[in-house]
C-alpha cells in the first residue's frame, strides 16, 4: 500500500541527510519502495551548494528552500512528498507549505530521540484517512485544518 502511495504523479523532497540515508539503504533493496524512489524525481534541500547527488532524477535545492518549494508547488503540477527530513519539515511548516501529512506510527516507545515536529511551529490538522497494518502500524493521513 505504501509503495502505491509513493508512486503516481509525485516528486520527492528530501533534506540532504535523509537523501543520503535513503540512497545508502533503500537503493540496495528491491521491491516497490526502491522502484518508486529510483524512478521518481527527487529534490534535495542542502545548505552546501556542492552537495553531490548520485541518485538518478535528483535536483539540488540550495538557498531559500521554502521559496523554491513554493515555486515548485505552483509550476510542477505534481505532489511533492517529504520523507523524514525533520529540519526541512520545520522550515516548510513555518512557511505554511505542507498540505497533507502521512504519518506512520509504530507501536514502539523509544523514550528519547529527535522530535519530528520540534521547530516550535503549531499546526491544526484534520484526520482524513487511517488504516492499521497487520503489525499494528497506524497509517494516518492528515490535512491542514
Amino acid at each position: 500500500k505504501m509503495g502505491e502511495r509513493m508512486g503516481g504523479d509525485r516528486a520527492f523532497l528530501f533534506g540532504r541527510r535523509t537523501y543520503e540515508q535513503l540512497l545508502a539503504s533503500w537503493n540496495a533493496r528491491g521491491g516497490p519502495f526502491k522502484d518508486a524512489l529510483n524512478n521518481t524525481r527527487k529534490y534535495v534541500a542542502s545548505s552546501n551548494p556542492a552537495t553531490k547527488l548520485d541518485w538518478p532524477n535528483s535536483t539540488l535545492l540550495h538557498g531559500d528552500v521554502p521559496a523554491a518549494m513554493a515555486d515548485l508547488k505552483k509550476s510542477s503540477g505534481t505532489n511533492l512528498v517529504i520523507m523524514g527530513s525533520g529540519v526541512l519539515i520545520g522550515s516548510l511548516m513555518a512557511a505554511d507549505l505542507i498540505d497533507e501529512y502521512l504519518l506512520m506510527i509504530a507501536p514502539l516507545v523509544l523514550g528519547t530521540g529527535r522530535r519530528l515536529f520540534g521547530g516550535g511551529t503549531q499546526a491544526s490538522l484534520r484526520l482524513v484517512d487511517s488504516s492499521t497494518t497487520s503489525k499494528g502500524v497506524l497509517i494516518a493521513t492528515y490535512e491542514r485544518g
